[in-house]
């Protein structure tokens, strides 16, 4: 049984007990896939500052460090965020079954292993990760650099281009970036408030966009550009005029033809003949595909 796509799925398994290993390591490599094995925590989180696995399979109960505490160190890092973590135990009572979840688990198998059941899991756990990691890249290919935290600051999930461009937890800007968010958002914020942050040396503000199901924070990161620069770089690419890059970069900030007349000093006919010439020349048929495709330059400068 081989799951997915050509690219070997790499299962990284965590356990103490070599009996257990080597069964779930038969089963997983006959399913053709790499298989990576740590006997302990620390091993696990050591071989993570290397590797991203597509899934991990963690045992629960182990010496020096157990199961759940292994997990939620993998979790501080964002490469894990959408890395489904299955627990395996003995232990099927609702007390354990809920602190493997609570520390970022997606899902438990009791011990002795059924490896048919184990492989139908994964399974679907993978085609889960992969479809939210397409999700993400396609938001960061759209220009739309989005993420989630908690009421404390602490990142829940983040487009790749976001997490490239915030502190993880083990940076020493860290606490200071959780804690002015944990600030900010304990205020009644509107959607649309906007926070300068610094992050990684790099001047930047945060959007605020909605509260999900009442504890997810999602935000929006943004560069601040400076708009010559920015027209510069949308004449460049498209081939356009000056008036031209000027109007597809107010489009590409939301404005409307009035509001964007105002703002160059034009009458909204003459907006909409540029528009025209835009629409033309960047291959696309309506303004908010224009917007689409300036945007996706812009977050690339």
């Amino acid at each position: 049984m081989k799951l997915h796509e050509d690219r070997k799925t790499v299962v990284m398994v965590v356990d103490d007990a070599v009996d257990s290993i080597r069964m779930i390591n038969d089963a997983l490599e006959e399913a053709g896939m790499t298989v990576l094995v740590a006997l302990e925590g620390n091993q696990a989180l050591t071989i993570s500052q290397n590797i991203t696995p597509d899934v991990v399979l963690m045992d629960a109960l182990m010496p020096h460090m157990d199961g759940f505490e292994t997990c939620r160190r993998l979790k501080e890092n964002p490469a894990f965020t959408d890395i489904p973590i299955i627990f395996m135990t003995g232990l099927s009572d609702t007390e354990h079954v809920v602190m493997g979840l609570n520390a970022g688990g997606v899902d438990y198998v009791t011990k002795p292993i059924n490896t048919t059941e184990l492989l139908a899991r994964m399974d679907v756990h993978l085609t889960n990760a992969r479809m939210t990691r397409s999700a993400r890249n396609a938001l960061d290919t759209a220009g739309q650099n989005l993420f989630a935290v908690d009421r404390e600051g602490n990142l829940l999930w983040g487009t790749p281009q976001v997490c490239r461009c915030l502190p993880d937890s083990s940076h020493p800007e860290f606490p200071d970036v959780r804690a002015r968010l944990e600030e900010w958002l304990s205020h009644n914020l509107e959607p649309g408030h906007v926070m300068p942050l610094r992050a990684l040396d790099t001047p930047r503000s945060v959007e605020y966009l909605a509260l999900v199901d009442g504890r997810e924070y999602l935000l929006r990161l943004k560069t601040p550009q400076n708009q010559n620069s920015a027209a510069a770089a949308l004449r460049e690419r498209f081939q356009l005029t000056l008036r031209e890059s000027d109007v597809l970069l107010w489009i590409a900030n939301g404005k409307t033809n009035r509001e964007i007349g105002q703002i160059l000093d034009m009458s909204p006919r003459t907006v909409n003949k540029h528009l025209e010439q835009v629409f033309r020349k960047l291959g696309v048929e309506n303004r908010t595909a224009a917007a689409a495709s300036a945007i996706r330059l812009l977050a690339t400068q």
